[in-house]
């Protein structure tokens, strides 16, 4: 009877997970399927199968959208962002895991006010600052933005990390003669690595998606990123959407090949950063 009973459990379990990985890929196979096919047939009939596959709506797109030089805009971007954010957090967080700090509750507070409170409260006073500074349409000024937006996120991850790492490293450490640089950057870092790691991931893309900043702040088409520019696909009164589709797909496509390239360091990196907080 308990044999019966667990098999039905696992049918059951079975039949919830396929559930939801058809909601899941869904959406993506339907945009592939689109990707193929004229807008004619998009328009009559989203849901069928392409009569005849269309290979020039990825060429138009690549081509309309400027893919060759958005898609470096938006590397210049998240890559800018990957590496300040993983550089400052990171002292950040071995810093705040290492000594106490009377205010710790007060920055905590700061932390989660800054992580949840929406970018539309001060997007304005940071588009007139940018503006007197001459940094608009500047990619690295979008990357700071970022930096400043995604570091508290960060900074509470990788605090986590360093706080399971036993002081006992750090002293044997001191004691052989390495300095406090030395320990962070030779004993510390390896260690927490994994953490890193899952925080580029998470940094880089959302910088690679992020659509309201960007558009906001980088206004011409040299400076767009790949976002910008499949927004800009989409005309005033008529649009191709076969040629949309495939160019949706050629931005996906290196978003879902990194993650599935790195879900098992991501998962590991997240699993490691919730044991203690």
């Amino acid at each position: 009877m308990r044999l019966v009973e667990s098999r039905m459990t696992l049918w059951i379990c079975y039949a919830v997970l396929g559930l939801f990985a058809f909601i899941a890929l869904f959406p993506i196979a339907l945009l592939v399927l689109n990707s193929l096919k004229p807008a004619a047939a998009i328009v009559q009939n989203p849901l069928g199968l392409p009569e005849q596959i269309r290979w020039q709506n990825f060429v138009n797109a690549w081509n309309h959208a400027k893919f060759s030089k958005t898609f470096i805009n938006s590397l210049i971007v998240s890559g800018t962002t990957i590496v300040l954010v993983s550089t400052t957090s990171s002292l950040t967080a071995y810093v705040l895991a290492r000594h106490k700090i009377k205010s710790w509750k007060i920055f905590t507070f700061y932390l989660l006010a800054t992580t949840t409170a929406p970018i539309q409260l001060y997007i304005f006073p940071l588009y007139f600052g940018f503006a007197r500074l001459g940094l608009i349409n500047n990619i690295f000024g979008v990357a700071l933005i970022y930096t400043a937006l995604y570091s508290p996120f960060a900074v509470m991850l990788l605090r986590t990390y360093f706080l399971a790492v036993p002081k006992e490293l750090e002293e044997a450490a001191i004691v052989d003669g390495a300095t406090h640089w030395q320990v962070f950057w030779r004993v510390m870092l390896p260690i927490v690595s994994p953490g890193i790691l899952t925080v580029a991931l998470i940094i880089g893309l959302n910088s690679w998606n992020e659509f309201l900043i960007a558009t906001t702040f980088l206004q011409k088409q040299d400076n767009a990123t790949a976002v910008i520019a499949f927004y800009l696909l989409s005309g005033q009164y008529s649009s191709d959407w076969g040629e949309i589709m495939a160019a949706a797909l050629i931005i996906v496509v290196p978003v879902v090949a990194l993650f599935v390239f790195m879900q098992k360091r991501f998962i590991e990196g997240m699993a490691g950063g919730s044991v203690k907080g």
